[in-house]
Parts: C-alpha cells; structure tokens; sequence
C-alpha cells in the first residue's frame, strides 16, 4: 500500500477517561477515536465546504488493538486515513500516539446516513473528493 494524507487532531486526556489503575480505560479509547473522527468529519470537511457528513454517518464496525497504556496527561495525536472506500462504506483507519510513541490502532467501518429518512445511503461525489487525499491506495 501507498501512503497516504493523513487527517491528525490532538484530543485532550480527561481524568474521567481514567481507570483504577491511572490508565485510559480500553472504553474510552473509542471515545478518543470519536472525537477524532467527529473532527474529521464535522470540521474538516466542513473547512471544504462539505457538510453532508453531519446528516448521518453511523457506525458498522470498530476494530482496535491496545500496543501499549496512555496515562493522565498531555492530549493524545490521533492520525486517520481511509484504508477502503466502497459505493455506501468507508473504513477509517487510525493511530493514536502518546507522546509520540504508538499506542493503539484501529479500524472503523462507517455508513454514511439519512438520519431524517432512516436509511444508509451512498457517498456523494462531494464526500469522495473530500476523501481522496486520504484514501490509502494499492501500489
């Protein structure tokens, strides 16, 4: 594989994402994920004019792999890439870094949504443009 653009957002460490052992809750990992993600989609895309993402993208799958703990401290470096894009899917792939040392991956295939109709339905033109740099291509 090639790579690829990479979307990167800073997202701060809360003491609730804490757990009895002074670590980040596994959970809480998929909440730093979302938050990164939701940045992606919200902002970033809404910085190119895109909007259509905030109508509704849920959720099919989340895949992560815990490499080391993340203590209470200084926000985590959250970088994505889309690792597959389909008709009316695409996979977000992610690395999470603590003080830049590599401390998960994940993976999260998401759909976009009608949510005012209740439905998937498939990518726009617009959303695969705004998701071309970032697509990880096969060499």
């Amino acid at each position: 594989m090639t790579e690829s653009a990479r979307f990167v957002h800073h997202v701060p460490v809360r003491w609730s994402d804490m757990d009895a052992y002074g670590h980040v809750n596994n959970a809480r990992f998929l909440t730093l994920y979302e938050e990164a993600r939701v940045a992606m989609f919200f902002i970033g895309a809404r910085e190119h004019g895109l909007g259509s993402f905030e109508e509704g993208i849920v959720i099919a799958r989340h895949e992560i792999d815990y490499l080391r703990p993340i203590d209470y401290g200084d926000p985590v470096r959250v970088e994505m890439w889309i690792s597959e894009q389909r008709a009316a899917s695409f996979t977000v792939s992610y690395e999470m870094f603590d003080n830049d040392v590599l401390a998960s991956r994940a993976r999260s295939v998401c759909v976009p949504y009608h949510l005012a109709n209740g439905h998937p339905r498939r990518l726009t033109e617009a959303e695969r443009e705004f998701l071309k740099p970032y697509l990880e291509v096969a060499s």
